[in-house]
């Protein structure tokens, strides 16, 4: 096991590369770099906040809230793991939760924006549309043709909630490819959905292994965690 020192210096050396290569690929006037955390000791995130870090991503409500309650509470969390509708309450519950980038039907997004009015929140939660680009059956995202009536939906059901952007986690088929075709059709997915509303959306794609390509495609959100926090123990 490493020493706190050792930690210290390996997520350092991590995210100071990481940031490095996000400045260097992106081809957006900003590109945000979201630390994936999970199954990682709230030591390690504390490392990377002392070093600038404050967007965090998670992939378990209960982890998400309690790292929550022992971190600062400048720090933006988004949660980037599959929602299940009994979970809306406690995600409203956490103070400091800055986006929820996994809402895939419109139906969700009302349960989600009942909670977050329930909380007494005095600003809009930050939602991406997470749309199913390679049609895997067993992936979570909207259908590609179903995705503009969702975001019109949640426009116009949801006060409480505010779309920034569409969110896709791509085919391990398609992260060998170049140009990856599934962050080709997020973009003009995108790009349509923008010409028809004349409101912009962010992009959030790319993971550890294709982030630079998602950057070089336009992405303005990136999820990263291995490459800095290191490899993770399997989830019991």
């Amino acid at each position: 096991m490493a020493s706190p020192e050792q930690r210290q210096t390996e997520i350092a050396q991590g995210l100071t590369h990481i940031r490095e290569l996000v400045e260097a690929k992106r081809t957006t006037p900003t590109a945000r770099l979201v630390a994936v955390s999970k199954l990682k000791p709230s030591s390690d995130l504390q490392i990377a906040y002392d070093l600038g870090q404050r967007h965090f991503g998670e992939n378990y409500v209960q982890e998400l809230a309690d790292k929550a309650q022992e971190l600062a509470t400048d720090i933006k969390w988004h949660f980037i793991g599959r929602l299940q509708s009994n979970k809306c309450k406690m995600l409203a519950a956490i103070p400091n939760l800055w986006a929820v980038e996994t809402i895939d039907d419109a139906a969700k997004a009302r349960k989600l924006d009942a909670a977050w009015a329930s909380a007494g929140r005095d600003r809009p939660l930050n939602i991406y549309v997470q749309v199913n680009t390679s049609e895997e059956p067993n992936k979570g995202g909207a259908e590609i043709d179903d995705v503009p009536g969702v975001v019109e939906a949640i426009r116009e059901q949801c006060k409480n909630l505010r779309v920034i952007g569409l969110m896709t986690i791509g085919s391990i088929e398609g992260s060998d490819q170049i140009p990856n075709p599934d962050f080709v059709r997020l973009v003009k997915l995108r790009d349509a959905i923008q010409s028809q509303t004349g409101q912009e959306l962010e992009l959030s794609m790319g993971m550890s292994g294709d982030f630079e390509h998602a950057l070089e495609l336009g992405a303005t959100n990136v999820r990263v965690g291995s490459s800095i926090f290191g490899s993770r123990k399997m989830k019991n």
